[in-house]
């Protein structure tokens, strides 16, 4: 019975978020799309390793970092040992090269080209607030025919890496530019960087989880709204749930 009412507690709250959010801040790759797909995430950042190394700073990298093959650690940790330098110049447009390569194969999420399409039709403002070049965001969501939901508000990458998320920078950007208060938004994120950002930036967050490890990464860092299917949200949109 109490798992019965938690269960319904939490899906008035979801029902609260998608129907009272008036700008929706989404992470790209994640929510939007599965940009580097199978072990190419894992291959990306083995390229980066090798290319630090190259360069005689593998030790930048923790094993953790190793483990994890995530594309984006290398140019954080080399950006926080070695702010500004040519080799963190030299590593950010290599790994938007990779972005850009990625793009032929990039997988969308299941559901997310009509709830973009629904929520927008409604009146709901978008942006891209994302750590991705916004390049290969913009070149995406054309290829899409979801460039016109966004009306050209993407805000990813910037020269200074320090700015990246969990920084609220991006997040406040796209606030600005859409004129919007940070309570009428919403950011969808499938990171514990994405909601520390939201935290920080004051909007609602609502967490996208493709597997329970990401679920409880999320719900450790204190998401309250996790979904693994946007297709719920849809049906929230067009009043099923």
């Amino acid at each position: 019975m109490a798992d019965e009412t938690g269960s319904r507690r939490e899906l008035s709250g979801l029902v609260g978020l998608v129907k009272g959010a008036k700008f929706v801040l989404w992470d790209f790759d994640g929510p939007i799309c599965r940009l580097f797909v199978g072990d190419s995430a894992k291959e990306v950042a083995r390229r980066q390793e090798v290319w630090l190394e190259s360069h005689g700073r593998g030790d930048v990298l923790t094993a953790e970092d190793r483990r994890a093959g995530d594309p984006h650690a290398a140019l954080i940790r080399l950006a926080s040992r070695q702010p500004g330098s040519d080799l963190v110049v030299e590593l950010e447009k290599r790994l938007a090269r990779e972005e850009l390569a990625a793009l032929p194969t990039a997988l969308p999420t299941s559901w997310v080209d009509p709830l973009i399409q629904t929520w927008r039709a409604v009146g709901t403002r978008h942006a891209v607030t994302t750590n991705n070049s916004a390049d290969p965001v913009r070149l995406y969501l054309e290829g899409r025919g979801l460039a016109d939901c966004f009306e050209r508000h993407i805000y990813g990458r910037t020269s200074d890496l320090g700015l990246l998320k969990p920084h609220p920078y991006c997040l406040n950007r796209a606030l600005t530019a859409m004129g919007a208060a940070p309570e009428d938004a919403l950011m969808i994120g499938d990171a514990v960087t994405d909601y520390e950002a939201a935290q920080a930036a004051g909007v609602a967050f609502l967490g996208f989880a493709r597997n329970e490890r990401k679920e409880a990464l999320l719900r450790e860092a204190g998401a309250v709204h996790v979904v693994h299917d946007l297709s719920l949200l849809l049906k929230i949109l067009r009043g099923r749930s």
